[in-house]
């Protein structure tokens, strides 16, 4: 019997040909314990369902959907699933997690995890029923945005259906094209690709199962509790203005990367600020499914519509690429949804491109940092696939990086092929540690150092021993948060993290499980992330950041200036790899694959 909260089993299924075919596969009680769910089992999935070396877009290449045992309590925030895959960009393990009604449905199929295999002869549509499911060709969606296309397939099956449907971008395998639902986005490595290559366009899933918690009078009255503190000063930025208040924050502390990385303040950035936008645009807030937070804040779009804004899409499509407008800024994240492509990744390619224009590396001179009809006649290029500047920019910096040449690889901005968020490395030198060794990439939300570096308790701007902690502490709480699954965004209101983390998870499953055992568990999934890359043929080398991170130091104004030079990062990342049990170029050794639970 599988413990409350989960099923005791995932499904794999295989879409070859033209039928649909499910085995499901056992996951014992001593897999389910050790790796929670979300990106911790999906992780466990990979290792177990992908071919070493295997292309991420073959047919063979696993898709894993990965529940948890905390998905469909009313506990806020758990409405959540990973997305689990080699990535197309990067060619090692990503994830991404999403909120959505999917979630729900999906886990209630009865399986805590549902993993694609093979490809269809033709774009099809994949139904899971319960155990039941079928592939229906679909071709009349192809090309359609994965909004419209989750519309027709609801119309076509039924409205008791769920979706997660990939855009024109994945259908045409751009590297980091998304998969979407609810008007949510997986985003970050090109899982809507992974999904495009194996011809699906959308996985409709309709629930036909219950599952019980251990104690449910416990389970509630804990959902009460974290309910109320939802509503807590914790959780007031993103109620009250959302992710896009660190904008100006950012900008405040020459943190917020400008025109490719080369500065780090940027003069338009009260035009796309929060506070202003808010005041003159906004319209109105919304909450993910089961949550009780409502970060998503809406804003009226010029020329009619509205728009979903966040920081990291501002912060890619504006700074980054230097446009200040927020109508052009708006028209460019809007076109990236409908287009199914990740704002970070493709502001952070269009921005590298821009610069490349600018030494005469690429003979485009219409691409240019501030033109905002530029930024969206590259994303049509990029969503499209054009011959030329499309198809080179839809591989990501560092593929078109190395077609290029020159010095261009120098200043792509990416760790280990993975676009960099709107974090400055040079000026924030724990989340510099925590992007160069993220088995993601450059990643600000399996590592969230910057919390540290903004603190006030280490100086960000020299790196040491303490930037070290910070940045495995900040790893370990992500993987564990990422695996029950619930929201970052609820991080703030735990007093005692860990501890009441193993109070929620006992109450849902009957494990007595405790804050020591959850420690150990968030080192065994990070340790498991870089035995797959490992395996993949990862090494050392990969754990760095850019050259002009590491060569060019960053002016601040009044003379001061950040930089952050090979030998300091190098002796973080060794102090990074004896925290976590690695040898001296990073690897887990062997013998510890036991212990991981991944010796076969």
């Amino acid at each position: 019997m599988a413990p409350g909260g989960f099923f005791g089993q995932a499904l794999l299924v295989d879409v070859a040909g033209r039928d649909a075919s499910g085995a499901p596969i056992a996951l014992d009680e001593p897999v389910l314990r050790s790796y929670l769910g979300g990106v911790g089992l999906g992780t466990w999935l990979l290792h177990r369902l992908a071919p070493p070396g295997v292309d991420p877009l073959a047919p063979e290449a696993p898709l894993a959907f990965v529940f948890s045992s905390l998905v469909g309590t009313p506990l806020t925030t758990s409405a959540k699933f990973a997305v689990v895959a080699k990535s197309p960009l990067t060619g090692l393990l990503t994830d991404a997690l999403a909120s959505s009604r999917f979630a729900i449905a999906g886990k209630l199929t009865g399986h805590d995890a549902i993993v694609i295999r093979g490809r269809a002869d033709e774009l099809s549509v994949l139904l899971i029923d319960g155990g039941d499911v079928r592939l229906e060709p679909a071709p009349e969606l192809a090309g359609l945005t994965a909004a419209q296309a989750e519309t027709a397939a609801r119309e076509r099956f039924g409205r008791n259906w769920r979706s997660a449907a990939i855009g024109p971008a994945g259908e045409r395998q751009v590297r980091y094209a998304t998969i979407s639902h609810d008007g949510r986005h997986a985003g970050r490595g090109g899982l809507g690709a992974v999904m495009g290559a194996k011809n699906i366009k959308a996985v409709l899933v309709r629930a036909a199962a219950k599952v019980s918690v251990a104690d449910p009078a416990g389970v509630l009255a804990a959902a009460r509790d974290l309910r109320e503190r939802s509503f807590g000063p914790a959780t007031a930025k993103y109620r009250e203005l959302g992710t896009l208040a660190n904008l100006l924050a950012f900008n405040a502390v020459s943190t917020l990367p400008t025109r490719n990385f080369t500065a780090a303040t940027f003069e338009g950035a009260p035009r796309l600020a929060a506070e202003e936008l808010h005041e003159l645009r906004g319209v109105a807030r919304n909450s993910c499914a089961s949550c009780s937070i409502g970060c998503e804040h809406i804003y009226s779009r010029k020329g009619g519509g509205q728009q979903r804004m966040e920081y990291e899409n501002v912060f890619a499509l504006g700074p980054l690429c230097g446009v200040s407008d927020p109508d052009e800024v708006f028209a460019a994240s809007a076109r990236c949804d409908e287009l199914g492509i990740d704002t970070i990744s493709a502001g952070g390619t269009i921005a590298w491109a821009m610069e490349c224009v600018e030494r005469g590396l690429l003979d485009e001179p219409w691409l240019r940092f501030g033109d905002g009809s530029a930024l969206i006649r590259a994303l049509d290029a990029i969503g499209e696939r054009s011959p030329g500047l499309g198809e080179l920019l839809a591989q990501g910096s560092r593929r078109a990086a190395a077609v290029v040449g020159g010095s261009s690889i120098d200043f792509a901005p990416q760790v280990k092929g993975l676009e960099l968020p709107g974090y400055e490395p040079r000026s924030l030198q724990a989340m510099a540690l925590g992007l160069a060794v993220n088995a993601r990439g450059a990643d600000h939300n399996r590592s969230g150092a910057y919390e540290a570096d903004l603190s006030g308790e280490l100086d960000r701007l020299s790196g040491g021993a303490a930037h070290v902690a910070a940045a495995v502490g900040t790893e370990d709480r992500a993987a564990v948060m990422d695996s029950m699954i619930l929201c970052k965004f609820l991080r703030g209101v735990f007093d005692d993290p860990f501890t009441e983390w193993a109070g929620l998870l006992a109450l849902v499953t009957g494990w007595p499980v405790d804050a020591a055992e959850l420690r150990e568990t968030a080192r065994r999934i990070v340790r498991a992330k870089r035995a797959f890359n490992q395996r993949e043929g990862a090494t050392a080398a990969d754990d760095t950041l850019p050259a002009r991170m590491l060569e060019t130091p960053l002016e601040l104004g009044s003379g001061r200036r950040a930089a952050l030079d090979e030998g300091r990062l190098r002796s973080m990342v060794a102090g990074y790899y004896a925290a976590r049990g690695l040898d001296a170029e990073g690897r887990v050794a062997p013998a510890d694959l036991a212990e991981l639970l991944l010796d076969g």
